[in-house]
């Protein structure tokens, strides 16, 4: 079983956000890059089945030299090998094309990218990768098991799950349910050290285009002053919340 976990290097949610060039650009100076959320909790269901299927697990990203320092973590985490395909991403489609272009080359079981992305939230790359390779997607998975040749899957949907079955190739789109917080593998000095003989390589890209442009950045809005109201005051609450937050 051959696995592919797509993975996104994204700004840690700790680190203070700022634009540049009369905010048309992203501020890299300072920030803590980190693997998106919603990849890891991929990267951590397909460690499960590289112990109990024996399968292969290779991540991959999209991105220039910098990102190389979170592709050595998901080695460490325990991912067999890795690729970085040397190039800026420019928006989802260019992203999905990428990847796609290296995918059908290696014919993978099955394809893991993360719901979206904590920086963008674009939620594209997975669906369009699927399209791309022209094999089944299915979003908001919670659930994956593999019973002899049939794949068991639950997606959250509105107001709850929904529950199916496949069959491989699949790519699917992981979020926390597919496994939780506390199951993420911390890198331990065993995984540390083995990740730095594991291969780790660069591919050129392939040529495509840019669907999408960012014209500029905006921060919310600051929050305004706080109102302390009198514990014994309900009154004044109720007023407050009917009439300046809208709240009830």
């Amino acid at each position: 079983m051959k696995i592919l976990v797509c993975i996104s290097n994204v700004p840690d949610t700790t680190s203070k956000i700022n634009f540049i060039d009369e905010n048309s650009a992203f501020d890299n100076q300072g920030i803590t890059y980190i693997i998106n959320p919603n990849d890891e909790f991929g990267l951590t269901r397909a460690i499960w089945l590289q112990q109990k299927e024996g399968a292969i697990i290779t991540v991959a990203t999209v991105g220039e030299a910098s990102c190389e320092a979170i592709l050595r973590k998901c080695l460490a985490i325990g991912a067999d090998q890795a690729i970085r395909i040397d190039t800026t991403p420019k928006d989802g489609y260019h992203v999905a094309t990428q990847l796609a272009a290296y995918a059908e080359k290696e014919s993978f079981d099955l394809i893991i990218t993360g719901r979206e992305s904590i920086d963008y939230n674009g939620g594209m790359v997975g669906g369009m990768l699927a399209t791309f390779l022209k094999i089944p997607y299915l979003a908001n998975c919670i659930h994956f098991e593999k019973e002899d040749e049939t794949i068991h899957l639950q997606r959250e949907i509105d107001g709850g799950k929904e529950i199916l079955k496949g069959n491989l190739p699949l790519v699917i789109g992981a979020q926390k349910g597919l496994v939780e917080e506390k199951d993420l593998i911390i890198p331990n000095m065993r995984g540390i050290m083995q990740a730095r003989q594991k291969p780790l390589d660069v591919l050129a890209p392939v040529e495509a285009r840019q669907s999408s442009l960012i014209k500029s950045y905006e921060k919310p809005p600051a929050k305004g002053p706080v109102k302390l109201v009198d514990a014994n005051n309900i009154d004044q609450l109720i007023d407050l919340l009917q009439n300046e937050a809208n709240a009830l």
